[in-house]
């Protein structure tokens, strides 16, 4: 069986969203990133650099989110088999991952590349429901995780960009968000 390893709150979310919508079964491993689980030995075998997530699957094991939701999206024939709809699908998982994630969360690029890159989404998902036209993809788990993120962390909106907001809607109405990212943790 699948094994996700990570922890609430962070980029294991992603993949645990993904997997809920392929209804892949896993085992999550939450480690305790506080008492610095994983920066012990045995998660150090499966990621060196001790972040999270990772997943195994036999002996199989493979860490970076991107990695892992191309991973999964090509184990379970979601990607077909044409090479330049596959490379569709990896420029968008790459761009969540460093261009729009960076774009939006380093404090010092913000402010110049919010409004340019939510300016071209924008215009992209005026004209379709999803990144890759009318279904949804591993595409739109990945810019839709990190646009999802942008008001819980960042507390800002996206009133300058309807199609992205009506994007941003769409994704997080969906059950298997609800059940993974959408879930907020207990003040208990």
């Amino acid at each position: 069986m699948l094994k996700l390893y990570g922890a609430p709150q962070s980029r294991s979310s992603i993949i645990r969203w993904y997997l809920e919508e392929l209804g892949v079964p896993y085992e999550f491993v939450t480690l305790d990133m506080k008492a610095g689980e994983h920066r012990q030995e045995a998660f150090l075998a499966l990621n060196p650099f001790g972040k999270v997530p990772a997943i195994t699957e036999d002996t199989f094991s493979l860490w970076e989110s991107g990695a892992i939701l191309l991973y999964l999206a090509e184990q379970q024939g979601q990607l077909g088999d044409d090479p330049q709809t596959k490379a569709l699908v990896y420029q968008w998982v790459l761009f969540a991952n460093s261009t729009l994630a960076n774009g939006l969360f380093l404090e010092h690029l913000r402010e110049k590349e919010m409004p340019r890159l939510l300016s071209v989404l924008n215009s992209q998902l005026g004209q379709q429901p999803f990144l890759l036209g009318d279904q949804f993809t591993v595409a739109d788990v990945a810019v839709g995780s990190i646009l999802a993120y942008v008001p819980i962390m960042l507390k800002l909106g996206f009133d300058d960009y309807p199609a992205v907001a009506d994007y941003v809607q769409r994704l997080v109405s969906r059950p298997a968000f609800q059940q993974t990212i959408g879930q907020r943790p207990s003040s208990n």
